[in-house]
């Protein structure tokens, strides 16, 4: 008798060790390989709506940097959030001008964007629309600008080294690079890779 009471503590100490290491690899993975994201805003509309959960890749952002067309989760400036004591843009300008450079402190906040344009790009914003290098980007996946803000921008900026242009598809109602700047190559988070949310929505980005 003692000897099963024995073997069943035994049992429920290993259940226990089992779960705790599961639980563990579970947190671990979500901390260095993948992490999900809910979608805050309509930013990313038609891309991805409000409340629309995905995976974010942690650990490919190790190993390549963000490429043209990738959907990417990213701390923004502090001046992303207007809190009145920050700037917008890390240089001043017009509310018609492009911002060139972001602010140096980074938020703690969470932003989702696509990238449109990286290192050494020339970029301008023509009706909400993404000219790089001279030459109309490819952009099957944006909402027209209509009335929103944004939409048209005199001149053109050359992106930094190692910082990268970050736009919502949702053109007319994104508060993105345009306003605070490109995004250094350190405030990355990870590529947004497949949506888990609402069921419908399941498959690759």
């Amino acid at each position: 008798m003692a000897a099963k009471q024995k073997s069943a503590g035994g049992s429920l100490v290993e259940l226990f060790v089992i779960v705790g290491v599961a639980l563990g690899l579970a947190l671990g993975i979500q901390a260095f390989l993948v992490k999900p994201y809910r979608i805050p805003s309509r930013s990313m509309v038609p891309t991805l709506e409000v409340n629309q959960r995905v995976l974010v890749n942690r650990i490919g952002n190790n190993f390549s940097d963000p490429e043209v067309g990738e959907v990417m989760v990213f701390h923004p400036p502090t001046g992303a959030q207007p809190t009145g004591d920050e700037p917008s843009c890390g240089v001043e300008v017009s509310e018609s001008e492009l911002c060139p450079r972001p602010s140096g402190k980074k938020s703690d906040v969470n932003f989702i964007k696509r990238v449109v344009a990286g290192p050494g790009d020339k970029l301008q914003v023509r009706n909400g629309r993404v000219i790089r290098n001279g030459k109309p980007l490819d952009e099957p996946y944006a909402r027209p600008c209509g009335t929103g803000t944004g939409c048209d921008f005199p001149g053109e900026i050359t992106i930094p080294k190692d910082h990268w242009f970050m736009m919502g598809d949702n053109r007319g109602e994104s508060d993105d690079s345009r306003f605070w700047g490109p995004v250094p190559r350190e405030w990355f988070i990870g590529g947004a890779f497949a949506t888990y949310w609402p069921p419908k929505k399941i498959g690759p980005l």
